[in-house]
C-alpha cells in the first residue's frame, strides 16, 4: 500500500488516520490511536521512572498534553520541539519571576493554603506573560501555560525542583523527537 508525500509526513494524519510505523503502514482511527496512546505511555513512564530513581518531580502535569501532542499531531507548530523546549523554558522562568516578585515564597502553594489575592495575579499574570512571549517568539506550546501556573502558584519552586522539571522536559521532547523520527521511516521533524 503506498502514501502519498502529505500521508508520509506525520503520524497520525487529521484527515485520514494514517500511522506508519517502519514500512508497515496502519489506517484508520484505531491505528493512530494505538500508536499515540502506546508512545505516550512509553514516554511517560521512562520519565515518571527518572523521577522515581532521582526522587524528583520529573511526571508534572504538563509533560502529558505536550506528549499528546507529539504523538497525536506530530505535524502540527505547537508539536515541534523547538517550540516544546522554548514554551515550557519561557513558563518556568516567567512562573518563578512572578512567584518571587509578588512575594509568595513564605506561603504554601495555592492547593494548600488556598487561592489568595497574590496567587491569583501570580498565575494569571504568569499565563499572559507566557502567551505573549512565545507568541512573540513564535513559538506556540500551550502546555506551557501549565507549566508556567505549576511554579507561579507555588507547586513546584524550589530551585531542585525546577532543574528536575527542566530535565523532564528535555527527556520527554528528545524521546518524541527520536520516536517520531524512528517511526516515521527515519524522516527527523525540523527542530
Amino acid at each position: 500500500m503506498a502514501l502519498d508525500a502529505a500521508e508520509a509526513g506525520g503520524a497520525a494524519s487529521a484527515a485520514g488516520g494514517v500511522v506508519r510505523l517502519g514500512a508497515r503502514v496502519r489506517q484508520g482511527r484505531a491505528g493512530a490511536a494505538a500508536y499515540a496512546g502506546g508512545l505516550s505511555l512509553v514516554v511517560l513512564a521512562l520519565t515518571g521512572a527518572v523521577g522515581l530513581a532521582l526522587h524528583q518531580p520529573w511526571l508534572f502535569p504538563s509533560l502529558g498534553p505536550t506528549v499528546m501532542l507529539f504523538f497525536e499531531s506530530p505535524e502540527q507548530p505547537a508539536s515541534r520541539p523547538r517550540n516544546a523546549l522554548v514554551g515550557h523554558a519561557v513558563g518556568l522562568v516567567v512562573g518563578v519571576a512572578c512567584f518571587y516578585a509578588l512575594g509568595l515564597s513564605g506561603q504554601p502553594p495555592a492547593p494548600v493554603g488556598g487561592l489568595t489575592p497574590g496567587y491569583l495575579v501570580a498565575g494569571a499574570l504568569s499565563v499572559a506573560v507566557t502567551t505573549v512571549v512565545l507568541t512573540l517568539l513564535k513559538a506556540p506550546h500551550p502546555p506551557a501555560g501549565a507549566t508556567t501556573l505549576i511554579v507561579s502558584l507555588g507547586i513546584l519552586t524550589q530551585p531542585v525542583q525546577l532543574v528536575a522539571m527542566a530535565g523532564a522536559i528535555v527527556l520527554v521532547t528528545l524521546a518524541g523527537w527520536a520516536l517520531n523520527a524512528g517511526l516515521l521511516g527515519g524522516e527527523a521533524r525540523r527542530l
